[in-house]
């Protein structure tokens, strides 16, 4: 089982804390946080991990030698030279995952209590191009689902900006989620990451560019309790729990 960490953020939100780490780092607990996704990603059976790099990746790379690799094969996806958002670093890193078989993606700054491996087994079982991890949550920007749980487009409450490929698109009549920062990618939709003109492009909107063309499912944990570590806010109150 193969699995991808998104570890090259500049985590912009956690200043001054990144200015001298890179968000990976940042503890919680006394525990960094891709320590903390690669136990869990170990316990429940990945044996390959990618890890993309760009802010401070020698850290990363210090890090990940300390550590022995955590007794498990890591390899490192370096965008040092050119941060390629979501979509361009998994394509930078898609020949780890050239055995047809379906891989998971996990931003270094999410921690939830997702059952990592029923999620794993939902999606392949799903035969979708890439399964989401979602939910209720309230926030401004949702992904729209059709009653199959199939994407079909996107909304930003807040700007009233809609994206899906669907010609006279209605987003009232779909359900919305909030994107969980978890998904698994079957290797067959990299024939379509090719043809993006630009090596450096977001996930979400890749999938929302090709969702007419390829399942992209939605998946749900009823008991899902998740939190993105992204802001100093955030970083604070969980740590002082």
């Amino acid at each position: 089982m193969k699995a991808m960490i998104f570890a090259a953020g500049l985590g912009s939100r956690l200043k001054p804390i990144t200015d001298s780490m890179p968000k990976a780092l940042v503890r919680v607990h006394n525990k960094p946080l891709l320590q903390i996704v690669i136990e869990n990603l170990k316990a429940a059976g990945f044996n390959e991990i990618v890890v993309n790099v760009h802010h401070f990746s020698e850290q990363i790379i210090d890090f990940l030698n300390n550590n022995n690799n955590f007794d498990i094969k890591i390899g490192i996806s370096d965008e040092s030279d050119k941060l390629l958002d979501t979509g361009g670093g998994i394509k930078k890193a898609s020949h780890f995952f050239n055995d047809n078989t379906p891989f998971l993606v996990h931003n270094v700054d999410i921690l939830s209590n997702i059952n990592l491996n029923s999620f794993y087994n939902h999606a392949k079982e799903s035969n979708a191009s890439a399964c989401l991890l979602v939910s209720e949550r309230i926030t401004n920007r949702y992904l729209l689902f059709n009653d199959n749980d199939n994407l079909v487009g996107w909304i930003n409450e807040a700007t009233g900006e809609i994206k899906s490929p669907y010609k006279s698109f209605d987003p009232t009549l779909y359900k919305k989620y909030a994107f969980g920062g978890l998904h698994i990618i079957h290797p067959s939709i990299f024939g379509l990451m090719n043809e993006m003109e630009d090596d450096c492009f977001s996930i979400i909107d890749f999938y929302l560019s090709v969702c007419d063309k390829v399942p992209i499912k939605a998946y749900t944990q009823p008991d899902l309790n998740i939190v993105d570590i992204g802001k100093t806010e955030v970083l604070m109150r969980v740590n002082s729990h």
